[in-house]
């Protein structure tokens, strides 16, 4: 009984405690009622694409809307190759076509809420990821009307999630909001990513673990991630987010 106590005790303190907070903080602030009134507009963090001939890769994260915002965000991917006067933005969503492609602008608010910036690559090394990229968005195996759940994947997340393991030379994971992140459409328990620094370990996306230089070490538990990041000393808090360096 002690040690299920203690494991229940922990449960609450890493996962429960700082959702509620979240969740708290979340019902305090204005919202838009409907997605009609939301701002889906451009947040201007990024450049206007004929600014710069560089190539370029980025992944935005930014809270979704209604009640799952308190502790869940969206993620997408934006590319653009050498000298094109465009961004490309793909999104992986619910409703028609389940891979979208620039349905809105490239850094636009989700919801009224802004994006924060994941990773960014530009110069000779997007030039060189860039087919990566493609081939692991095209490679995506849940890309078809009706592959798509919100919870505990394949959803938005799950998507982008599989890109960057597809592609790890873009030195990124998604945050601990990303819910949906830790479904593994490579295989039901295991992946390795492909240059071997990372290891994800998961039953559905329910519980699990990853470990490695880019992930740290994170214990996820229905969606909400806990853990610690290596690279860039910090802490992963459920439903917050990273908090560090």
């Amino acid at each position: 009984m002690t040690l299920l106590k203690r494991l229940l005790t922990t449960f609450f303190l890493l996962y429960l405690a700082p959702t509620f907070a979240a969740a708290g903080w979340w019902a305090l602030q204005e919202r838009p009622a409907r997605w009609s009134e939301a701002n889906w507009g451009s947040s201007g963090l990024l450049p206007r694409p004929q600014e710069s001939k560089d190539a370029a890769i980025y992944v935005f994260s930014a809270k979704t809307g209604g009640l799952k915002g308190a502790v869940a965000s969206h993620a997408w991917i934006v590319t653009k190759a050498k000298g094109a006067a465009s961004y490309q933005r793909y999104d992986k969503v619910g409703w028609g076509s389940p891979i979208r492609r620039n349905h809105r602008p490239a850094d636009a608010y989700w919801y009224s809420n802004a994006p924060e910036l994941v990773v960014s690559v530009t110069g000779a090394e997007a030039e060189r990821l860039i087919p990566h990229v493609e081939a692991a968005i095209a490679a995506y195996p849940y890309a078809q009307p009706g592959d798509y759940r919100i919870w505990p994947g394949p959803n938005s997340n799950t998507f982008v999630a599989f890109v960057l393991r597809r592609v790890p030379d873009l030195g990124a994971v998604l945050p601990p909001h990303a819910v949906g992140r830790d479904f593994l459409p490579e295989g039901p328990f295991l992946v390795i990513d492909p240059d071997g620094r990372d290891v994800h370990l998961t039953l559905a996306g329910l519980i699990g673990l990853s470990a490695g230089w880019r992930s740290g070490l994170e214990v996820h538990v229905l969606g909400l991630v806990a853990g610690l990041d290596l690279a860039r000393p910090g802490l992963k808090i459920p439903a917050i987010g990273r908090i560090g360096i």
